[in-house]
């Protein structure tokens, strides 16, 4: 069944008896963020994706999402998909849910790879966003998000595919998302996860660089390894085969 009870679209990819692997979206993508790593990943795991609320196939909110209702999304659809126990690996906002999830319920989180990610953002900033998006649309942020998620690097057609996306997604999904990270208090407690953790950064990265942001999740998550890409914020858009090896390489150590 692709779609739990509160609408969540969610598909089953890869080996079915291999290791489990939940791969999470950014905001303002859906599961697609994931296709050019696919090739790499379904040989070897189990693999899940969903779409987190108001995004891609899944159904919009109303009003405001915290973290933690995010998590329980995830976990929702991992239990329709027969998961016990998995890895997470998430980009960007999808990265702050896994950890969420490995500070709720730590023992069905095998390992965890945040990717481009962060413990906090900038709150006010993040309040400008999700007000100017309900009041004005998506094409009203779309030029600043897109500097945030691509470099020049990217390939012309991939900036054209996510900019269309980011244009015609809805709305309110896109802001009750926003309004979750505006309001995650990830920072002083991220020194609880006990999950084996890569935490992976990109060199092209504008909206969640190593300095300020990851460079506090390799400090405080306790073992957590580093790796770092030659790649903008949406990583699996701009180096999908190294990210895969990466994740494989950690998984699989």
């Amino acid at each position: 069944m692709p779609f739990t009870p509160t609408g969540l679209y969610w598909k089953r990819d890869g080996i079915e008896d291999a290791p489990a692997l939940v791969l999470l979206n950014s905001i303002g993508t859906d599961m697609d963020l994931w296709d050019g790593a696919l090739p790499f990943l379904r040989r070897r795991f189990a693999l899940l994706r969903l779409d987190a609320r108001g995004h891609g196939a899944s159904a919009a909110p109303g009003g405001d999402l915290s973290m933690a209702t995010l998590a329980d999304d995830v976990l929702a659809v991992a239990d329709a998909a027969g998961f016990g126990r998995f890895s997470l690996a998430g980009v960007s906002l999808g990265g702050m849910v896994a950890m969420e999830i490995a500070l709720q319920t730590p023992d069905r989180v095998e390992r965890l790879v945040p990717i481009c990610t962060s413990a906090a953002m900038d709150s006010a900033a993040w309040e400008d966003r999700v007000a100017t998006v309900r009041a004005q649309g998506m094409a009203a942020i779309a030029d600043l998000a897109m500097g945030r998620f691509l470099s020049d690097a990217a390939d012309p057609a991939i900036y054209q595919a996510v900019r269309r996306q980011l244009i015609g997604m809805n709305a309110e999904g896109y802001a009750a998302c926003g309004a979750a990270i505006r309001d995650m208090d990830l920072a002083d407690r991220i020194e609880g996860i006990a999950t084996p953790t890569l935490v992976v950064t990109g060199t092209r990265d504008a909206s969640t660089p190593y300095e300020g942001h990851g460079e506090h999740l390799v400090a405080c998550i306790p073992g957590a390894a580093h790796i770092v890409l030659d790649a903008a914020h949406l990583a699996p858009l701009e180096a999908p085969k190294a990210l895969a090896a990466s994740i494989v390489s950690f998984l699989e150590s």
